[in-house]
């Protein structure tokens, strides 16, 4: 039994019939650090090549892909069988949604698999005997249809909140400017206001400078950001130009 993995759950394809859609839902996949399809039977053979570019870069997913004839075969190693379906198809076992079953898998030390059926029709009695319960999404019973993708989508998201995947911006903010960057900024702007009168009257400077500061320190600017408002404010004490 493999444990190492046991919490990184395995996306099963029943029969899927588009190479456009094992593509996308490859790339759904690997958005929320999933990486491991299983593909049964389908329809078109495998590989296909409709699918690396439907995948727009997720091709370690497609490479990786495994084909079996059967549901059996693709989910023999696996503990715990998640069925998605609307409809619990006169079966009788436990429902969960996706938000559930993420939490019962990051629980879990064996491994376990989420199954798909095919686009059109979804997945057979037979399919959804195999499972150990059933994956069901809170949908609108007007309009229950999602494509295979978005369905992925939102099984492989609930599973990334039980893990601590980085948000892509974090990575991208900046430290906030050194305080002596700050105060240069409030100093440039005190020195334009003074001679306007702002600072006036002299009883009420102290709190005017005060609040002044406090609004200009509150965002948390970064450098570049401090250099662009000093870069503003040079630009309007020089006036327009001839």
């Amino acid at each position: 039994m493999n444990t190492v993995r046991g919490s990184t759950p395995i996306i099963v394809l029943v029969r899927p019939q588009l190479g456009e859609n094992i593509g996308k839902a490859a790339r759904a996949m690997l958005n929320f650090g999933l990486d491991e399809l299983r593909l049964v039977a389908p329809r078109d053979g495998w590989p296909n090549p409709s699918a690396g570019p439907a995948a727009a870069g997720a091709d370690v997913v497609l490479q990786k892909a495994q084909v079996f004839d059967s549901l059996a075969e693709a989910v023999a190693d696996c503990a715990h069988v998640y069925a998605t379906t609307v409809r619990k198809r006169g079966v009788t076992k436990p429902v969960v949604t996706p938000q559930e079953a993420a939490q019962e898998i990051a629980a879990a030390t064996a491994r376990s698999a989420i199954v798909f059926g095919p686009e059109r029709s979804g997945l057979e009695t037979e399919d959804v005997a195999l499972a150990r319960a059933i994956l069901t999404v809170p949908i609108n019973p007007e309009f229950g249809s999602l494509n295979l993708a978005q369905a992925v989508i939102l099984c492989a998201y609930e599973w990334s909140k039980t893990r601590e995947l980085v948000q892509p911006t974090a990575s991208d903010e900046l430290p906030p400017a050194p305080q002596s960057e700050l105060d240069g900024l409030v100093a440039h702007l005190e020195g334009m206001l003074e001679p306007k009168g702002y600072f006036l009257p002299e009883s009420r400077a102290e709190a005017t400078r005060l609040t002044l500061r406090n609004v200009l320190t509150k965002p948390g600017w970064n450098h570049f950001e401090v250099r662009t408002l000093r870069g503003v404010l040079s630009s309007l004490q020089r006036g327009p130009r001839p």
